[in-house]
C-alpha cells in the first residue's frame, strides 16, 4: 500500500470520477475533497452531491446547494491555504428535475410532453421507480458533461442499499420503460394497447369499478393517458441508457471507491472493487477513510506518569495514569484493528492503489477541513 500516493495527480486529465462505497463512509467528504483538489490544480470541476444533510454546502460555503451549479469563492480557498488556479462548482441531485429534463428531451412532441410532465401518475412514478435516483444521478452527470462547461465532473453516488445498485441503474430503467406491462397497457395509439386496455376494461369490470370507487375516475384517466403518451419514448429512453452506461465504461472516467476500516464496508468495497474490474469499468483508486494512526511512544504509559503526575499537583495521580495507560492501549488497538482491515482488503484486490485519510476528530465542515483532506488524498 502506498501511503504517499497522489490520488489526486492520478485523476487529473480525467473528465468524469465516480466516488461510490457503502453508506456512511464518507463519500460526500472525499467527493468534495478530490474536487477541491482537481480545482486547486486548474481544472474547471463540478461535484454532484446526494448528501441530504447538505453538508456540502456548508462546507463550500454555499447558503443553499440545489440543482443549478453554485459557484464555489475561490477566496475562501485560498484562505485555507490551497492555490485555485481552476473553478469549482457545486450541486445537489433533484432527481425529478432531471427526470423532467429527460421526459422534455425525448418526448415525441410538446403535447405530449406537457402531457406527461403533468400527469400525477407521473410525479409519483418519476420518484418511486427502483434505480430512477441512481438513473437520474448519472444522467445529470451526462448532462454536465455534454455542456462543455467542466473539464472534470465529480459524482458522489446515491446512498443506495447496496453500492453496486449504481451500477444496474441503467438497465433496471430501460427495463421499466420498455415493460411488458406498459406496452400491454398502451393506449389507442397500437393495437396491442387496445387489446389490453379494452380487456382490463371489459373482463374486469367488477374490479375497475372497486378501483373507480376508491381512487375516483380521474385517477383511471391519468394512468390511460400516462401510458398514451410515453408511448414513442422507448427508443429514446433506451438509447439514452446505452449513452450513460458507455460513458461510465470510457476511458474518461475513472471510480474511486471509499470504504471505512471495518469489516461491513470493507467487505462491500471488495465486492464492489471486484464487480468494477469483471465488468471491464475504469478503476482509480480505493480510499480507506477514517483510519486511526499509531499512538506515537513505547508499548505502554511511560514509566513513572504517576510520580510526574504527582509531582505537578494532579488529583488522584496513580488513577489518572492507570487511564492514561487504557486510553493509550485502546488507541493501540484500534489502530491495529484498522491496519487489520486495510491489509484484508489489500490482498483480497491484489494490492490496489490505495489512499489513505485519518480520523479527524471533527468531520470536515469548512473549507479549511475539507483541505486538509485533499492534501491527505494528495500523499503530503
Amino acid at each position: 500500500m502506498a501511503a504517499d500516493l497522489d490520488l489526486v495527480g492520478l485523476l487529473e486529465g480525467r473528465r468524469i470520477v465516480v466516488v461510490a462505497g457503502a453508506g456512511g463512509v464518507g463519500k460526500t467528504t472525499v467527493s468534495a475533497a478530490l474536487a477541491l483538489g482537481l480545482a486547486s490544480r486548474g481544472a474547471r470541476v463540478a461535484v454532484v452531491t446526494i448528501d441530504p444533510a447538505r453538508r456540502l454546502a456548508s462546507a463550500l460555503g454555499i447558503e443553499h446547494l440545489g440543482d443549478t451549479p453554485h459557484r464555489v469563492d475561490p477566496a475562501r480557498v485560498e484562505a485555507a491555504g490551497m492555490p485555485m488556479a481552476g473553478t469549482l462548482d457545486a450541486l445537489q441531485l433533484d432527481p425529478q428535475a432531471t427526470f423532467d429534463r429527460l421526459v422534455e428531451r425525448e418526448a415525441p412532441d410538446d403535447a405530449a410532453r406537457d402531457k406527461i410532465l403533468g400527469n400525477r401518475v407521473y410525479r409519483h412514478l418519476s420518484g418511486a421507480v427502483a434505480g430512477a435516483q441512481e438513473f437520474m444521478a448519472v444522467e445529470r452527470l451526462h448532462e454536465l458533461v455534454d455542456s462543455g462547461d467542466y473539464d472534470v465532473v465529480v459524482l458522489d453516488t446515491p446512498p443506495a442499499r447496496n453500492a453496486l445498485d449504481f451500477l444496474d441503474a441503467p438497465e433496471r430503467m430501460t427495463r421499466f420503460v420498455e415493460g411488458r406491462g406498459l406496452r400491454l397497457l398502451l393506449g389507442p395509439r397500437s393495437g396491442a394497447g387496445r387489446t389490453g386496455w379494452r380487456a382490463l376494461q371489459a373482463g374486469g369490470h367488477m374490479v375497475m369499478s372497486v378501483v373507480e370507487r376508491l381512487t375516483g375516475a380521474q385517477l383511471l384517466t391519468d394512468i390511460s393517458e400516462f401510458l398514451q403518451s410515453f408511448d414513442g419514448m422507448y427508443q429514446g429512453f433506451s438509447e439514452r441508457a446505452s449513452a450513460v452506461r458507455l460513458l461510465l465504461e470510457s476511458d474518461s472516467t475513472r471510480f474511486v471507491v471509499v470504504t471505512g476500516p471495518r469489516p461491513e464496508p470493507v467487505g462491500e468495497a471488495i465486492a464492489l472493487w471486484r464487480r468494477l474490474r469483471d465488468d471491464r469499468y475504469p478503476l482509480g483508486a480505493v480510499v480507506v477513510n477514517r483510519v486511526h494512526p499509531e499512538p506515537g511512544g513505547g508499548g505502554s504509559a511511560p514509566d513513572g506518569l504517576a510520580a510526574l503526575l504527582a509531582g505537578a499537583g494532579a488529583p488522584d495521580p496513580e488513577g489518572l495514569a492507570a487511564r492514561a495507560a487504557e486510553a493509550l492501549s485502546a488507541a493501540r488497538a484500534r489502530a491495529a484493528a484498522d491496519r487489520h482491515e486495510m491489509a484484508s482488503l489489500s490482498g483480497a484486490l491484489s494490492a490496489p492503489p490505495i489512499a489513505t485519510v485519518p480520523a479527524l476528530e471533527d468531520d470536515p465542515v469548512e473549507v479549511a477541513g475539507l483541505a486538509r483532506v485533499t492534501r491527505e488524498l494528495e500523499g503530503r
